[in-house]
This record gives structure tokens, sequence and C-alpha cells, in this order.
């Protein structure tokens, strides 16, 4: 596998400006998240702003913690405009009814870009395909699980129906197509799609994964 470096920016023909633009969305959409937990809330535009930047960077933040990397948003300043723009768009739209309907169908979008992002970051590291898995599952669910806590909300980790599971497919289809040579952005478009559906599934239809089994 070649590895690539999803923060370069060419033309958008190019699969390293594909998983770019598939990053800024990302923030993007899980800063619109935060903003709109801050909303059921009833709280200021500085504390909007404020859940949108935490999530919107909080599992990039981690993910390059960890793998001993440069973290992106203090590199590009770009990620927090996108982070407070996302916020105060919210603010503008004021309340509206469907709130919390666009925030569980963005969080569907943000963990299916996300886990794809995760992992491919962490290929252009030259981790292993487990450890790439890993990282795109926490890229995709860390900040939303900092955005409940501080929302005073149950952790997406606590939930039955299928959540992290959904980052997890993406990221295990993204390094499963990668690692038979699948490029780039096929490899990434297939992989956030199947993420996309797991968790659309999951809004739609209820789809859960089984729970502990009582002993009879």
């Amino acid at each position: 596998m070649t590895p690539i470096d999803p923060t370069l920016t060419e033309p958008l023909r190019n699969p390293e400006t594909v998983l770019a633009a598939l990053d800024f969305a990302g923030v993007g959409v899980f800063a619109a998240t935060g903003a709109l937990a801050a909303a059921r809330q009833k709280h200021d535009v500085v504390t909007f702003a404020f859940f949108g930047a935490i999530t919107g960077v909080g599992g990039g933040t981690l993910r390059d913690l960890l793998l001993g990397l440069p973290v992106f948003w203090v590199q590009d300043w770009r990620y927090v405009a996108i982070c407070l723009l996302a916020a105060v768009a919210i603010w503008l739209v004021g309340q509206r009814d469907w709130r919390f309907r666009a925030l569980l169908w963005l969080d569907a979008v943000g963990l299916a870009a996300y886990g794809v992002m995760g992992a491919a970051k962490a290929e252009a590291a030259g981790a292993t395909p487990l450890i790439c898995i890993v990282m795109g599952t926490l890229t995709a669910c860390f900040g939303g699980v900092v955005r409940d806590t501080l929302a005073g909300q149950p952790s997406i980790l606590l939930r039955r129906e299928i959540n992290v599971s959904a980052a997890i497919v993406a990221a295990t289809f993204y390094m499963g197509l990668r690692v038979i040579e699948t490029p780039v952005w096929p490899a990434a478009a297939v992989a956030a799609l199947a993420g996309f559906l797991v968790r659309a599934g999951a809004l739609r239809w209820g789809w859960s994964l089984p729970g502990f089994p009582e002993r009879n």
C-alpha cells in the first residue's frame, strides 16, 4: 500500500484532495452536532462555539496524539474556522422542530466520514491495518463522547442502537479495500457509504447489536 497524506491540497481529481475535503466535511458536520447539542440546552453563542469546536476536532486530536503526529488543527487554522462557522450557522437557524433529527443524521454522516479519515491518516503514518481501524473508530467517536458528556446526555458508547459500529464498519471497509490495493478514492467512497448506511439503518429501523444474555 502506498501511504497517502490526507492534508494535501491538489486538484480535486487527486485522491489526496478528496480525502482532505472529506476531513473538512467531517469536522464541519461534527461541529454542527456539537452546536445542536448546545441548542438543546439553550446555551449562549459562546458555548455554541465551544461545543462545536470540541466536538469537531476532539476525535482527530486524540488520534494525532496517539500516533505521535502534530495536532492537525494547530497546523491548519481552517479547521477551527469551520467549527466556528458551523456553530454560528446553527445559532442563526434558531428554534426548529427538526433540530434533534438533524443532529442524529449529521452524526451519521460524521461517523462515516471520520471513520474513513481516521483510518486514512493512520495509514499515512505507517500504522498496521488493525491500528488504522482503531484510529478511525476513535477519530469518529471521541468528539461525540465529549459532546454528550458536556451536554449531560448518555454517551454514544452506552447506547444499544448501532452507533460506534458504523464507524468501525467505515474504517474496516476502507482498510480492507486498501489492503487489496483499491485506489484511495473508490475505497473512501465505498467505505463512507457503508458506514453511513449502517447508521442510517439504525436510525430508520432501530437496528441494534444483541446485548449480553442473562443466565437462565
